[in-house]
């Protein structure tokens, strides 16, 4: 399966907004026209479609600040009907190879604690709890040298 990391253009910014999580998962991610307004008032984003074989099928939003040791994923998600088909461990993968390409040693997200199957995506990549938190969730990171999951 092709996946790539797309901008989001007039365009296309409404089927990235069709797209949506599971029903038992939408209490843990922001619907994506939220997560893009948001965007638009916070410095250092970076944003993306996420594309399979050609289709919209998810959504990316990061947190970008070259003063920082490590960039964020602010948002991620895999619309439900793309789910379960190696779409979001390939999506990451781009993700960490483009912050490795520009010399990010660290990456960094926040989880909701009882979201575990994305806790253990997210450690299935090499993210580890580091016992932080960042607003009330607590945060994953791990070192960008090597292979990424």
């Amino acid at each position: 399966m092709s996946v790539e990391l797309r901008e989001i253009t007039s365009e296309t910014v409404r089927a990235v907004c069709s797209l949506e999580v599971a029903a038992d998962q939408t209490g843990f991610v922001a619907p994506n026209a939220v997560s893009i307004a948001e965007a638009h008032f916070t410095p250092h984003h970076w944003m993306r479609a996420i594309y399979a074989n050609g289709d919209p099928a998810g959504f990316l939003l990061t947190y970008e600040d070259p003063e920082e040791d490590s960039f964020w994923v602010w948002r991620f998600m895999v619309d439900a009907k793309h789910q379960h088909k190696g779409i979001g461990r390939q999506a990451m993968r781009l993700l960490l190879e483009r912050w490795r390409s520009l010399g990010v040693t660290a990456a960094a997200l926040s989880v909701i604690p009882t979201n575990r199957e994305t806790i253990a995506f997210y450690e299935s990549l090499g993210f580890q709890l580091t016992g932080e938190e960042e607003g009330g969730e607590p945060v994953m990171r791990r070192q960008l040298e090597g292979s990424v999951g």
